[in-house]
C-alpha cells in the first residue's frame, strides 16, 4: 500500500489513453465547412452563399488602401 502511494506520489495518476497512440492526419477534410464548394457557396444553400458574401468581403476589406 505505501509503495504504491509513494508511486502515485512521484507519478500522478493517468485517467485516460495512456496507451494508444494517436493516429497520424491523413490530410481528410472532416466537415463539409471546409470543403472548396462550402466556402464559396456554389453547392446552392442560401446560408452558405450568404457566408461567402461576408467571406468575400472581409477579405476585400484592406485591399484598396
Amino acid at each position: 500500500m505505501k509503495d504504491d502511494f509513494q508511486s502515485i506520489l512521484e507519478n500522478g495518476i493517468s485517467f485516460g489513453r495512456g496507451g494508444r497512440e494517436k493516429k497520424d492526419d491523413d490530410g481528410k477534410v472532416k466537415t463539409k465547412a471546409k470543403k472548396k464548394k462550402y466556402i464559396t457557396g456554389a453547392h446552392g444553400s442560401g446560408s452558405a452563399m450568404q457566408k461567402a458574401k461576408y467571406r468575400q468581403q472581409r477579405a476585400n476589406r484592406h485591399k484598396g488602401k
